[in-house]
C-alpha cells in the first residue's frame, strides 16, 4: 500500500491534489486541521498481480486420471476446478422438445425407453400431452414396457414398425405437440444403420438424440458418439450415472456431442436432470474417492 500526506489551505484543495496524483481509487485514511490548513493522509492499493496462466489443478488432473479420461482430453479441460473445466471444454444444450420431434437412438440397453418415459412424465407434469412412438420391433417386450408408462400417464402410444408408419403417427399428433420416438437399439458403426436413422429423421423433421450409458470405456464412448453424430445426432443423453464409478466415457462422448440430459436413479419423475457444467462436476466429484487422486496427468 502506498501512503502519502497532503497539506493545503482547504480540504477541497487537499482532496484535489490526492485525486490528481493518486487517481479516483485513492483511499482517504485521515483528515485533520493543522495550523492554518488541512492535512489529508491518503493511500493507494497496488495493482494486483496478473492471474497465473490457466492450468489444471492437481485435484482436477487426478480426477481426470481416475475417471479414465484419455490423454488428449485433459489439454482441453483447463480450469481451477471441475465445473470451470467442464464449462470451458464441453457444450451443454437443452432438448428442443417444444420445437421438433425427438428421435432417440443408441445401442441396445442404453436406456432409450426409460429416457423417453422420463421425458414424457416431465411433459405431463408441465401440462403437455406428448405423442410417444415406439419403432422398436426387435426387442422382446419393448412395446409392453413403454405401454406401461404411457398408460399410467394417460398418453397415446403409437406402434410403428416402418418409417412410413412413424411419419404418419408424427404428422397426426395433437396440434404439432411434442413427439418422442423410441428407435430399436442398433450398431451405429454400420453405415446402413446410420443412413436409416438419418433418413427417418429427415423425413419427419426430427432432432436425433444419442443415448449412451455412463459406464462405457472412454474411447468406445467417444467413437459411439462420433458415429451417432455422423448419423445426424445433435445432442447426447448420458444415462445411469448412479451406476458408474468412472465417468470418463461421459466426458469423451460429450466432446463429440452437446450434453442435454443426465439420467440417474430408477425414478420416472425425478430420474432425468438437465445437464450443466455444475451438475456434471458434482457427479464427477461424487464418484471420485479423495484418496484416489494421483497427480499424474500432464
Amino acid at each position: 500500500m502506498r501512503l502519502k500526506l497532503y497539506r493545503a489551505a482547504t480540504a477541497a484543495l487537499a482532496m484535489g491534489r490526492v485525486r490528481a496524483e493518486l487517481g479516483p481509487d485513492a483511499l482517504i485514511l485521515a483528515t485533520r486541521h493543522v495550523g492554518d490548513g488541512v492535512e489529508v493522509t491518503a493511500a493507494l492499493e497496488p495493482e494486483p498481480p496478473p492471474p497465473p496462466a490457466a492450468a489444471a489443478s492437481p485435484s482436477l488432473r487426478g480426477a481426470l486420471a481416475w475417471h479414465g479420461v484419455p490423454p488428449g482430453l485433459p489439454a482441453r479441460l483447463r480450469g481451477a476446478d471441475l465445473a470451470a473445466a467442464a464449462a470451458g471444454a464441453l457444450r451443454f444444450e437443452p432438448l428442443p422438445i417444444e420445437r421438433r420431434p425427438l428421435l432417440f437412438a443408441g445401442p441396445p440397453g442404453a436406456g432409450k425407453t426409460l429416457t423417453i418415459a422420463r421425458l414424457a412424465t416431465r411433459q405431463v407434469m408441465a401440462g403437455a400431452l406428448p405423442l410417444v412412438v415406439t419403432a422398436d420391433a426387435r426387442r422382446a417386450g419393448a412395446t409392453e414396457q413403454l405401454a406401461a408408462y404411457t398408460r399410467l400417464l394417460g398418453l397415446e402410444l403409437a406402434v410403428a414398425e416402418h418409417p412410413v408408419a412413424v411419419a404418419r403417427a408424427v404428422a397426426g399428433r395433437r396440434r404439432g405437440g411434442p413427439a418422442l420416438i423410441d428407435l430399436a437399439g442398433g450398431d451405429p458403426f454400420q453405415e446402413t444403420e446410420r443412413q436409416e436413422i438419418a433418413a427417418l429423421a429427415g423425413a419427419i423433421g426430427a432432432a436425433v438424440v444419442a443415448v449412451l450409458p455412463a459406464a462405457l470405456d472412454a474411447l468406445e464412448a467417444a467413437e459411439l458418439a462420433a458415429a451417432y453424430r455422423e448419423a445426424g445426432a445433435a445432442l447426447l443423453v448420458a444415462t445411469r450415472l448412479d451406476c458408474a464409478r468412472r465417468l470418463g466415457g461421459v466426458l469423451t462422448a460429450a466432446t463429440a456431442l452437446p450434453l442435454a440430459e443426465i439420467g440417474v436413479g430408477p425414478g420416472a419423475a425425478d430420474g432425468l436432470l438437465p445437464a450443466s457444467a455444475d451438475l456434471l462436476a458434482a457427479w464427477l466429484a461424487r464418484k471420485t474417492p479423495q484418496d484416489a487422486l494421483p497427480d499424474r496427468m500432464p
